[in-house]
């Protein structure tokens, strides 16, 4: 009976992943969009790097979560370094090189 718990939890552990995965790229996007709009860019980035930050702390819980969303608060401030895609790194580090489990 445990072996069938496992095997039905792994395809939702994966779905986990994957919506954390979507998400964080998405987040990336907006975070990147600044670049778009130019002379506002830098406004728009004042007002997204507080709430960047509390969702990546929120998505990764303990102290990945709050050094990812200290770097990513900083990160959204500094003009030109936007680019850098802080969600889906944190991502990386939390899943394939921590290889952490959901």
């Amino acid at each position: 009976m445990t072996k069938e718990l496992q095997l039905e939890t792994v395809p939702q552990q994966k779905s986990y992943k994957m919506v954390k995965l979507v998400l964080g790229i998405f987040f990336d996007l907006i975070g990147m969009m600044s670049y778009a709009i130019p002379g506002l860019g830098e406004f728009i980035d004042v007002i997204w790097a507080p709430i960047s930050a509390l969702l990546l702390a929120s998505m990764y819980k303990g102290t990945t979560g709050k050094i990812a969303g200290t770097i990513d608060f900083i990160e959204e401030l500094i003009p030109g370094v936007d680019i850098i895609p802080t969600f889906t790194l944190t991502w990386v580090y939390v899943y394939l090189i921590k290889k952490e489990q959901v």
